[in-house]
């Protein structure tokens, strides 16, 4: 059970809400697509900050880190994708229902019935785990995914929740890092690249190919950076010369 003050909050601000508060610099976010936030906006996606930090309270990432940094990542790659309030305050709170005793009622009381339907909706798909190999049953899966997915916001949250995923899949036992990048290669990457998310779809890419072919990632890795050197060195060469 609950044993803290969800409506309360401390005295310390945070970063994602103050910045989204600062219209002047939104363009200086990676995709130049932050939405200007009204107080409204800026109220609710402060809300669900501190909402899902004491729900996820004491709870750790297998890195070590507070979980609370998950939630926070995935709701920085939302706003930096342009979505609006309600999905941003998903972002934050994506993983309560599933991890907390809170539920999508309890939400709808609190955020409102959309925010409420996205976080439920991203919690019915994490329920299901793709371990096909064939390209006929990854396709059905993404249909399905897009099929459950009443609202295509649910999506992109779920994506936003893989990506960072993938980013810190190192901490994951072996076995699970090559499961989950097979999933990620053959399910969220097209997902990303049908929703003309491309950013998303080569990093998920990347990330999943640096798993599950260790041997020529680091092949094609210390190829990149053998170029680059070379480039910097001529680079300098051309500068010494003017």
């Amino acid at each position: 059970m609950l044993k803290t003050d969800l409506n309360s909050e401390p005295e310390t601000e945070v970063d994602l809400t103050t910045e989204l508060e600062k219209k002047q610099d939104l363009d200086s976010t990676p995709s130049n697509k932050v939405r200007p936030c009204d107080a409204e906006d800026i109220d609710l996606i402060r809300r669900a900050f501190w909402f899902g930090h004491r729900l996820h309270q004491g709870q750790k990432r297998r890195s070590g880190e507070p979980y609370i940094a998950h939630p926070i990542a995935v709701a920085t790659l939302l706003r930096d994708l342009g979505a609006d309030a309600e999905t941003i305050a998903a972002g934050f709170l994506h993983d309560v229902i599933e991890d907390t005793d809170i539920t999508a009622e309890m939400l709808s009381t609190e955020f409102g019935s959309e925010v409420s339907a996205l976080v439920d909706g991203v919690t019915k798909l994490s329920k299901y785990n793709f371990s096909s190999k064939t390209a006929q049953q990854a396709e059905n899966f993404r249909r399905m995914f897009l099929a459950m997915a009443k609202d295509i916001r649910v999506i992109v949250v779920k994506l936003a929740d893989r990506l960072h995923n993938m980013r810190t899949l190192e901490f994951m036992p072996e076995d699970k890092q090559k499961q989950i990048a097979e999933e990620t290669m053959q399910i969220f990457a097209p997902l990303a690249n049908r929703l003309g998310i491309w950013h998303f779809k080569w990093e998920l890419e990347d990330l999943s190919f640096k798993y599950l072919d260790r041997e020529s990632y680091r092949y094609i890795q210390d190829l990149v950076q053998a170029k680059r050197t070379e480039r910097e060195a001529e680079i300098a060469q051309s500068i010494d010369i003017l």
